[in-house]
């Protein structure tokens, strides 16, 4: 596959990386193929993090120090460099950011927002011209139709995991440390540590959600159930951040159930 492609003077990078297609909870028969189809199109839109939070300036070295604190999962929200992951993720603002693009490349940015409330992070990259996820309502997809994301769990590769919607509300507030949000999508899936802050994708390949948990039972086994703070919450932050687009101006002014159409 090509790496990049040029469209009215800007580059496009598109995916070069091999991403697996995990079949741990797929709903319908031939659902494997239908993701595969569409990586093309939502893979570009996936990045890979780490995270380093910068140390004193050292004046006689002229350069700073950095301490790598987490890595995790995220996704372009603006062509021009704006990525938006989970804030346990991105850890705190000013942290600096190496991220890993869809061409291979790895590019250099900056928290430039966090809600830990609601689990959500901005991040401004260098340098860096990609392809956007586009947004739609979760209200549009129904109780057990096909979802998946796109994430790097630890010590894996790329990974398309695929599930259910189980649910629109969790019904509840979840907390970890200093982050946490309100509610959540339900997911029939299993995710692993690295995949916070991924895409989550509905059958047409529009963004409905962004994987925060990595859920587990009183053993501390991992379970076939999933969450992901909705794309009517994410365009909220995201349009009080920064200048958004038409698609996603749309949705922060929606309610989770509300479908959009698309």
């Amino acid at each position: 596959m090509l790496l990049s492609a040029c469209a009215g003077g800007e580059t496009i990078d598109l995916e070069s990386r091999s991403i697996a297609v995990e079949q741990n909870a797929i709903p319908t028969a031939g659902a494997a193929a239908s993701v595969s189809h569409l990586l093309p199109q939502t893979g570009p839109t996936y990045v890979t993090l780490n995270v380093i939070k910068t140390d004193k300036f050292e004046a006689n070295a002229m350069k700073s120090r950095g301490t790598a604190v987490t890595s995790g999962s995220g996704y372009l929200v603006d062509g021009s460099g704006l990525v938006m992951t989970a804030a346990h993720v991105a850890v705190e603002k000013g942290n600096d950011i190496s991220a890993r693009a869809a061409n291979g490349r790895v590019y250099s940015g900056k928290v430039i927002a966090i809600n830990p409330s609601n689990d959500m992070a901005i991040i401004k990259l260098r340098g860096y011209s990609g392809m956007a996820a586009k947004p739609a309502s979760p209200g549009c997809v129904a109780q057990g139709e096909l979802v998946y994301t796109l994430g790097r769990p630890h010590a894996q590769g790329d990974t398309a995991r695929v599930g259910a919607l189980e649910s629109l509300h969790f019904g509840r507030a979840v907390a970890y440390g200093r982050f946490g949000y309100p509610d959540a999508l339900v997911l029939r899936m299993g995710t692993q540590k690295g995949e916070s802050g991924g895409p989550l994708f509905n059958s047409s390949g529009r963004l409905i959600g962004m994987v925060v948990s990595t859920l587990t039972d009183s053993t501390g086994r991992l379970i076939n159930v999933a969450h992901a703070v909705p794309s009517t919450a994410l365009a909220k932050f995201l349009c009080s951040e920064t200048q958004c687009s038409p698609d996603w101006a749309r949705l922060s002014s929606a309610q989770v159930e509300s479908c959009d159409g698309a």
